[in-house]
């Protein structure tokens, strides 16, 4: 099974720019991702994907593999397809985001696991379990239901499901992380966007909406993303500077 790990990469993010160069502790941000996808076992290889040269001279500063891309993509997604058609031998891409510098080679082996084991579903994604008290009503925390079967059924920023019955509820925390049938990648990019997609702001609600199937595979815990500067300082103190 050959496995590419992207990492979008893109400088003129409208809440932080220039956040995968932000440094925590010793290193850019960038950086943090690129080596916990290096030690993740399942990646054959990995790279990042980037439109700027700032971020692609920093990543071969500390030896990492980069792929130019275009500047007009509207999502890290559309950024992972374009590198994907270079590398057509690659079964399977996965989109491990850049602003999530304390991700595990665990959770990164947790998200391929169904291509592993010689299943080829559409798309995999990560979940948790859902804090009820912090995370439920948050929309800052995607919500994400299954079937029985593993399946995605839907994701919202709104507290789903509505408890009329208490009760346990297949609704997990989603996290940001991807991976694709490489057949699939391509014809994802080709999907017109959604209306779900667009009312909810999660692009991932635009394979349920075509009618394709996402698997939730599950990890423990949940780790902290760098969505602002404020979320930055926080894992500077994590790591001590």
């Amino acid at each position: 099974m050959q496995i590419l790990a992207v990492i979008p990469a893109r400088y003129a993010s409208q809440r932080f720019p220039g956040k995968p160069l932000a440094r925590i502790g010793d290193r850019p941000m960038v950086q943090w991702v690129y080596e916990a996808a290096k030690r993740c076992p399942a990646f054959g290889m990995v790279v990042v994907a980037t439109d700027n040269e700032a971020i692609a001279d920093c990543v071969r500063s500390f030896g990492g593999a980069v792929e130019m891309t275009r500047s007009d993509h509207a999502t890290g997604t559309d950024r992972v397809a374009e590198v994907a058609q270079r590398y057509a031998e690659m079964q399977v891409i996965a989109n491990v985001q850049g602003d999530q510098p304390f991700v595990t080679p665990d959770m990164l082996t947790q998200l391929v696991a169904p291509y592993v084991a010689g299943t080829m579903p559409d798309m995999t994604t990560l979940a948790c379990p859902l804090d009820p008290q912090s995370g439920y009503g948050d929309p800052n925390v995607v919500k994400v239901v299954c079937d029985q079967h593993g399946r995605a059924l839907y994701f919202s920023r709104a507290p789903i499901p509505y408890y009329r019955h208490t009760g346990p509820a297949p609704v997990f925390h989603h996290l940001g992380l991807y991976a694709f049938r490489q057949d699939f990648l391509g014809r994802y990019a080709q999907l017109p966007p959604t209306p779900l997609e667009h009312c909810e702001g999660l692009e991932q609600l635009r394979v349920l909406e075509h009618g394709y199937t996402i698997i939730v595979c599950q990890t423990p815990t949940a780790v902290l993303e760098i969505n602002t500067p404020e979320e930055l300082a926080q894992a500077q103190a994590l790591v001590g500077g």
